[in-house]
């Protein structure tokens, strides 16, 4: 009988045995936990500072981990703001989505909640609104690709909540412009320290999308 036993062979297993687990847990599990970790240092960084006072270094010290690892995840700060801006962008559209009623029978309906949850959010996560609204928007040609992507999803959630079709180059156009015009509202409350009641900018909100979709929106 063949002995199956090799030394070398058993070396080889033991070595990479060593390298995919350490600490009870697997090298895929130990990169995404250092990511997770780069994300959250990143989102206190550029929630609280300009995006030209963070380096990678200022990441790196905070998530506990060395620029190698930084890199392994990331081209360089822009990639990661990148990132970061699309995780909290998508968090907030989502909560906005689950504030506006379905079967709804005017565009009131629709936007007063939605407008409450919208600046809710922003009030209660301020660093996640200085991701989004104060420190992405430097990056300008991405910054506009947002504004589609938000357009749309305006398209999507009024479409879900009044079963009307919401289509056509006049209708993506007017809401592209209430999506620009959204964010500069959002952008000088927080660059003045978010001042007022938040029902007071939730009803200026709703008082701007309905001034503009009760003229593109057959409702």
């Amino acid at each position: 009988m063949r002995n199956t036993f090799d030394p070398v062979d058993e070396r080889t297993v033991t070595e990479a045995r060593r390298g995919e687990n350490y600490g009870g847990r697997s090298r895929q599990e130990r990169a995404s936990d250092r990511r997770d970790r780069i994300l959250v240092s990143a989102l206190h960084l550029f929630g609280t500072r300009a995006y030209e006072d963070i380096t990678v270094a200022d990441v790196c010290s905070g998530a506990k981990v060395s620029k190698r690892y930084f890199y392994e995840h990331f081209v360089d700060r822009a990639d990661l703001l990148w990132e970061l801006h699309r995780q909290q962008n998508g968090w907030l559209l989502r909560g906005v989505a689950e504030a506006a009623p379905r079967n709804a029978t005017s565009l009131e309906d629709v936007i007063r909640p939605a407008a409450g949850r919208l600046v809710g959010m922003l009030k209660a996560n301020p660093e996640r609104a200085q991701v989004i609204y104060l420190n992405v928007p430097r990056m300008e040609t991405r910054r506009r690709g947002v504004l589609r992507e938000d357009a749309q999803f305006f398209a999507r959630m009024l479409r879900q909540a009044t079963g009307r079709p919401i289509t056509g180059l006049r209708i993506e156009r007017l809401l592209l412009a209430l999506v620009a015009g959204l964010s500069e509202m959002i952008i000088d409350w927080l660059t003045h320290g978010m001042k007022g009641e938040t029902d007071e900018l939730a009803e200026h909100i709703t008082e701007l999308c309905l001034a503009v979709l009760k003229a593109a929106v057959p409702i």
